[in-house]
């Protein structure tokens, strides 16, 4: 990976200091002061897009109309009415899909997206949109299914029922296919694939779960703290590639309410304190925002989290796209934690748990599913020696 010391091109000095966890102030100082500088609009419009942070760069940037080109003013305010527009959709369809599931008494809590931008930012039309998320109960899969489908929703992907059987214990999610479009929906019923390792009880989020309202409707969320961890783990399965989870966890960890040391205590118990780590230490380098007291004093110290996080803050500031079938990522997966049984865990789960890829090679009979794991064996032991993985 690239190194973060390396000097930044300009559209990320504007994009950091935009998305920056300063006063308002603080941050009108500072992109004045850079503004004096020729911005490549196009490259800094392209670059929030990409980060999902394009909502957040045209509100810094409304403040200097005058500064800024015309056709740059324009172009913004016109990706913002887009993801408006889109945000307003998802928000109909939202009420559609909670009516259907609070008619069939299914419980859900919807997260990230719509959920969190109201959340968060207190504003739908500042976190650009994406699509709606909801977690469900693993046994409620099959009625949520139903439920959808009146609704013309259709699973994205076809599993026979011994394979969605095994996939309810392997997997996490579901996506959906809506009638305007692919992946309109994803119902998940755990936060990561099983062989991640981290194992967060789904019913433990439920049980904590506070109201509030998504789109007009009053529906369970899930608490700050749960929040926090959930979404840091998204992050960091992602290798934090995006500006915008970022952004999201830099917010919530400033919350004055939230309850750090729950947080540290959840960490230890699932091994995830070096995550949580890499976590603060991404949004106090690259948005300036600080490590809260309380979480410096909850959470046990980690000396290898600061050079994991200079090492993904110049893959974040790149244009690199990380490979997560490589070596390099699932080198990096177990890097991020921080004991001997978790790594442990992760890679003989990695290695023995098949999935919709073994799958759709072969159909087999359920007696024969143990077989499955033979041909996952294979498949990574041939990917090894062609040197893909």
């Amino acid at each position: 990976m690239p190194g973060p010391s390396a000097p930044l091109e300009t559209e990320w000095v504007f994009l950091l200091a935009a998305c920056s966890d300063h006063s308002a102030e603080v941050k009108t100082r500072r992109l004045q002061g850079l503004l004096q500088s020729p911005i490549p609009w196009s490259a800094l419009r392209g670059l929030a897009d990409h980060h999902g942070v394009q909502p957040i760069l045209t509100q810094a940037v409304a403040n200097f109309e005058a500064q800024v080109p015309a056709e740059a003013v324009a172009a913004l305010k016109e990706s913002y009415r887009a993801n408006l527009h889109k945000s307003l959709f998802l928000s109909g369809e939202f009420v559609r899909i909670v009516d259907s599931l609070s008619q069939a008494s299914i419980e859900f809590i919807p997260y990230k997206g719509l959920a969190l931008a109201e959340m968060v930012y207190g504003d739908i039309a500042l976190r650009q949109s994406g699509d709606i998320d909801l977690l469900v109960h693993a046994t409620d899969l099959r009625r949520v299914r139903q439920a959808l489908e009146e609704l013309g929703y259709r699973p994205h992907q076809r599993l026979s029922a011994d394979e969605e059987e095994a996939y309810l214990r392997s997997g996490y999610e579901c996506a959906f296919d809506g009638p305007l479009g692919k992946n309109l929906l994803e119902v998940q019923w755990a936060i990561q694939p099983r062989f991640y390792a981290v194992d967060l009880a789904v019913e433990g989020l439920f049980r904590r779960a506070v109201k509030t309202t998504v789109a007009g409707v009053e529906v369970k969320a899930l608490c700050a703290e749960d929040l926090f961890v959930v979404l840091a783990l998204h992050a960091a399965k992602h290798v934090w590639g995006k500006l915008i989870w970022l952004c999201d966890l830099a917010r919530i960890a400033s919350m004055p309410a939230l309850d750090w040391t729950r947080i540290g205590d959840q960490a230890r118990e699932l091994g995830i304190t070096r995550i949580l780590w890499v976590t603060l230490l991404l949004a106090q380098n690259l948005l300036d925002a600080p490590v809260p007291a309380a979480a410096k004093e909850n959470l046990p110290e980690d000396f290898g989290a600061a050079p994991l996080a200079h090492e993904i803050e110049g893959y974040i500031v790149s244009d690199r796209t990380f490979d997560v079938e490589s070596r390099a990522y699932f080198s990096l997966m177990l890097r991020l934690r921080e004991r001997r049984a978790d790594r442990t865990r992760f890679i003989s789960r990695l290695v023995f748990t098949p999935g919709p890829s073994e799958w759709a090679i072969t159909r087999l009979p359920k007696p024969l599913f143990p077989l499955y794991q033979v041909l996952r064996i294979t498949r990574l032991g041939a990917r090894i020696v062609s040197g893909r993985i």
